[in-house]
């Protein structure tokens, strides 16, 4: 009986075991972690046996106490900057797959409007935000915009890619099965984007917190773009850092989110399904 009981307590241990990553993960994390350590201690160095002033490149140590003072100041400007970049990416990527679906299924209109989406893309979005400053006002309206702009050509590109990227013997199946091109869209050309998709949005999930900033740059009293424009010019070189920081950590954040819901979604082998 007491061997039963050991099997039975034992066996739960491989499920234990499998939530835990894989050495790779591990290795690949250990590896950044280890660099990033590096990178810190070589800063730190350089600052200090050169004594570079803290109004001109701050040591990672006045990095971090600047993190700890002006905690509450950055999250304060987190949230209008996270607010306008995820209603941007929302905005920018509903309009280009929409875009991208009447391209695959009109050839006239990609012929059409398939140049000008390329000739926005080349316009600088700095010199299209104070336009649209001037259009939308000096609200939350002007970033939206800016962020949903940035987030808007990727995923068109990718999406008009993934509708086509079919295979062709799935596209004759379905039509001896006399399928409708809502069925066909639903069943088969959305499946083969997916993968295109998802690239395209983990680009521009990091794209739009930058259009976000930029708007706010342009005129804005709130903000992460406002609170770097202030440091700035108030030579507070830490908290500048520091706020650089927290704009990369809002993106990190959000590029991790839609890789987590790549891997909900996509349960399948992309390259064998192709």
């Amino acid at each position: 009986m007491s061997v039963d009981r050991s099997i039975e307590t034992a066996a739960p241990l491989p499920r234990i075991w499998s939530i835990l990553p894989s050495p790779e993960v591990m290795r690949a994390l250990g590896m950044a972690v280890l660099g990033l350590s590096l990178t810190l201690v070589l800063w730190q160095l350089i600052v200090t046996l050169f004594g570079v002033p803290s109004y001109l490149v701050p040591a990672p140590t006045d990095v971090a106490g600047a993190l700890s003072r002006d905690l509450p100041l950055l999250l304060e400007a987190a949230v209008p900057t996270i607010t306008e970049a995820f209603l941007g990416f929302l905005l920018g990527n509903t309009i280009a797959l929409l875009v991208a679906v009447s391209f695959v299924y009109n050839k006239v209109v990609e012929e059409m409007f398939y140049p000008v989406a390329i000739l926005i893309k080349t316009i600088p979005i700095v010199a299209i935000a104070p336009v649209l400053k001037i259009i939308l006002g000096n609200g939350i309206e002007p970033k939206i915009v800016i962020a949903a702009l940035i987030c808007f050509f990727p995923t068109l590109v990718n999406s008009v890619r993934g509708f086509r990227s079919v295979n062709p013997q799935l596209l004759e199946l379905m039509h001896v099965l006399s399928a409708s091109k809502t069925e066909v869209f639903l069943r088969i050309r959305i499946y083969s984007a997916l993968p295109y998709i998802f690239s395209a949005l983990k680009i521009s999930v990091t794209m739009c917190v930058l259009g976000a900033i930029v708007g706010e740059w342009i005129g804005s009293n709130q903000g992460i773009g406002y609170l770097l424009l202030q440091s700035m010019f108030d030579f507070n070189a830490p908290r500048l850092f520091a706020t650089i920081l927290t704009a990369s950590v809002i993106a990190i954040t959000g590029f991790a989110i839609v890789s987590m819901l790549e891997k909900w979604i996509i349960r399948w082998d992309p390259g064998a399904a192709m």
